[in-house]
C-alpha cells in the first residue's frame, strides 16, 4: 500500500476502501505479532517504524520511515515510532458453545475498547455491534482494546430485530428486572446492552421476548457506564459457571 494511503487510514471511508486499519505503539504491535501466529487473517499485516526501532524483529514485512512520516501516521501526541497496518477483521462463524454480547448503538470508543478487553479476558463470547455504533477499527477503540481486538470475534451492523432468529434465549440489562445474581441469568445465549445515553428500544425488546435483568445499586445515580455494566455481568456469569 502506498504511504499516502496508509496515513489516511484514520478515516473510516479509507479503511473500508483499502481493507486495512492502523494501529500504533509497541504494545499493540507486540500483541499483533503474537496473534498472527495462529490467525491467518492477520498475515497481510505490515509494520512501519523509525530508525530507533531498526532492531525490531518481526515475521511481518517492515518499512522504515522518518519521524515526520510517523507523526503523519499517528493519532497520539507523542508517537512511539512504531505502527502497523492490519487487514480489517471479519468474524469467523459462531461456534456452538459461544454466546454473544450485543451492543446497541454504542458511541464511545473507549467503552467499546474496554468491553473488548473484558470479553477477551473471560472468553467464550463474541461481540455484536448494531448499526450506528462506533467503528471497531477506530484508532481509539483499537488502543483501548490493548490487543483484545485480535481475540474477540466482532460482527458489525447487526440489526437488533435480527437477534430473535439467531438466539433462542435473550437477556437485556435494565433498571427494572431480576437481579443478575439469580441462577437463571446464566441461561441465555445473547445479552443486550444499550447506548450510553439512550438505553435500549423497549418495543424491540418486547417483540423478541427479552428477559430483563438489573445490577442492584443504591439508586443515588441514574445508571452505570455501559463498559462497567458488561464487566460486572461477565464476572457474574463466569463466577457462576466456575462454581458449578
Amino acid at each position: 500500500m502506498k504511504f499516502e494511503d496508509v496515513k489516511k487510514l484514520h478515516l473510516k471511508k479509507v479503511r473500508e476502501e483499502q481493507g486495512f486499519f492502523l494501529l500504533e505503539g509497541e504494545h499493540l504491535v507486540q500483541e499483533l505479532q503474537k496473534a498472527v501466529v495462529g490467525d491467518v487473517r492477520l498475515r497481510g499485516s505490515e509494520i512501519y517504524l523509525t530508525r530507533e526501532y531498526e532492531h525490531w524483529q518481526s515475521p511481518l514485512p517492515i518499512h522504515v520511515v522518518t519521524a515526520l512520516q510517523m507523526r503523519q501516521l499517528s493519532e497520539t501526541r507523542s508517537p512511539q515510532g512504531i505502527a502497523a497496518i492490519v487487514p480489517l477483521l471479519v468474524a469467523p462463524p459462531q461456534q456452538p458453545d459461544e454466546r454473544a454480547v450485543y451492543l446497541h448503538e454504542i458511541q464511545d470508543p473507549g467503552n467499546l475498547g474496554t468491553i473488548l478487553r473484558t470479553l477477551a479476558w473471560f472468553g467464550g463470547f463474541r461481540c455484536l455491534l448494531s448499526p450506528n455504533s462506533v467503528d471497531v477499527h477506530n484508532g481509539k477503540v483499537v488502543r483501548a482494546s490493548m490487543g483484545a481486538i485480535f481475540h474477540v470475534p466482532v460482527e458489525i451492523d447487526v440489526p437488533i430485530d435480527a437477534l430473535a432468529a439467531r438466539f433462542g434465549r435473550i437477556a437485556s440489562l435494565d433498571l427494572q428486572g431480576r437481579h443478575i445474581a439469580a441462577p437463571e441469568f446464566r441461561e441465555f445465549d445473547c445479552y443486550i446492552y444499550g447506548n450510553e445515553s439512550r438505553g435500549l428500544p423497549q418495543e424491540a425488546l418486547s417483540e423478541m421476548g427479552a428477559t430483563a435483568f438489573t445490577i442492584a445499586g443504591t439508586g443515588a445515580i441514574e445508571s452505570l457506564n455501559v463498559a462497567t455494566t458488561v464487566n460486572i455481568c461477565l464476572y457474574e456469569l463466569t463466577r457462576n459457571l466456575r462454581a458449578e
